[in-house]
């Protein structure tokens, strides 16, 4: 993701600092957290706490590790989305980065009704014609995702969010070398 024909980490790391700061959280949460790419974005004088979830162990010790000075702010939480939405506890501000693509868009409207936040913000990413994972000496490393992964456009995610109660209040496009973009869309709970 890091390579310089796909620039995907820092665009993600970019665009993660602008969610952070366009909305007033003191909770956050960070659904798909994985390594942490973007915490070092989290401001501790308007963040009390940072929920950063995921499915894999490893990933939230790389997060806790890449940043002892969020101690006490940043709880990492290992749970299965589609399988374990009730472990999750509220918070103002719900971001999720590539991750609805991976989990379906009516697994995200249950988490959303689960944490009840008055913020959530998506990254989507949109694809070229030649797929969906970006051509690198990596690229085999996501067959096994296949299976689980869904193109999306956004639209179909404004109708699940429009039926919860969330109306789309930010829409911006990202274009990245390979001819993929990145979809950003914030929802807000009137």
């Amino acid at each position: 993701m890091r390579l310089d024909s796909v620039l995907q980490l820092q665009a993600l790391n970019e665009m993660m600092k602008g969610q952070l700061e366009d909305y007033p959280a003191s909770k956050v949460m960070i659904l798909g957290v994985a390594g942490g790419n973007g915490l070092e974005h989290i401001r501790r004088d308007r963040v009390e706490k940072v929920y950063g979830v995921d499915v894999n162990a490893a990933y939230l010790e790389a997060a806790s590790t890449r940043h002892p000075n969020l101690a006490g702010v940043l709880e990492c939480l290992r749970v299965d989305l589609r399988e374990e939405p009730c472990r999750l506890p509220a918070a103002e501000l719900v971001i999720a980065n590539l991750l609805v693509e991976y989990i379906g868009c009516s697994c995200f409207q249950r988490l959303i009704g689960q944490v009840g936040p008055e913020y959530a913000s998506c990254v989507l990413q949109i694809n070229a014609e030649d797929g969906w994972v970006s051509d690198s000496p990596y690229l085999h490393a996501f067959d096994v995702l296949e299976a689980v992964h869904h193109d999306l456009d956004g639209k179909a995610l404004e109708k699940t969010m429009l039926a919860i109660g969330y109306r789309v209040i930010q829409r911006t496009e990202r274009g990245l070398p390979n001819g993929k973009k990145f979809l950003r869309m914030d929802f807000r709970r009137p």
